[in-house]
């Protein structure tokens, strides 16, 4: 079983490509190499396949990486299962996963994130909870979805030492990570993981 992010930036036009994709690519590199894990396409557009369990903190990861620049957004949609044909290129790869991905992608009207893992009643569940979380993560200011950023790729560090690293206070990287729900979206991302190993 594998998972498949399909996703496009929102407002690409309003921002030198060069600036977003390096920064895209900067995230997607964390998950795995570039064709087979990930690929850009349609000039704003990309696919990224990983482990089940990495995938809703990978879609975090790149929402507030891309939120970082003023007037961008991300919209995504998570597929999860089988794989079919292996290939080179992600975008060339068959499969269940590929399937949701697409299917859920393309039905995603306003939402900015959604998941299909194949179990209906699941889906209705974690995508009523994304939702509700969406409302928080769609209004990250460009310093929240920095610190937010900083503190997915620095699990280990605590408030003072983000600080260090960004060269802000504690009390300033706290009021950040609060506003921004970091604290919520863990605990929604430790529900998802619970699911993923359920199937």
């Amino acid at each position: 079983m594998i998972a498949v992010i399909t996703g496009d930036i929102v407002n690409s036009r309003g921002e030198a490509a060069g600036k977003w994709q390096s920064m895209l690519k900067h995230v997607l590199s964390q998950y795995g190499k570039e064709p087979k894990s990930w690929e850009l396409y349609r000039g704003d557009s990309f696919q990224l396949r990983l482990e089940p369990d990495s995938a809703f903190g990978a879609a975090i990861h790149i929402k507030s990486s891309i939120r970082q620049l003023a007037g961008l957004d991300v919209r995504m949609a998570i597929g999860v299962g089988s794989i079919e044909t292996d290939a080179k290129k992600v975008t060339e790869a068959t499969g269940e996963a590929f399937i949701r991905s697409g299917g859920c992608f393309d039905h995603l009207g306003k939402q900015m994130l959604q998941v299909d893992i194949g179990e209906p009643d699941l889906n209705e569940t974690l995508n009523l909870m994304i939702s509700l979380a969406m409302l928080t993560m769609n209004s990250w200011s460009e310093t929240v979805a920095t610190v937010i950023k900083t503190g997915i790729e620095h699990p280990r560090k605590n408030q003072s030492e983000l600080a260090q690293l960004l060269q802000k206070t504690q009390s300033s990287i706290s009021e950040a990570l609060k506003r921004g729900g970091y604290d919520e979206i863990k605990k929604l991302n430790k529900y998802y993981q619970s699911k993923i190993a359920q199937l």
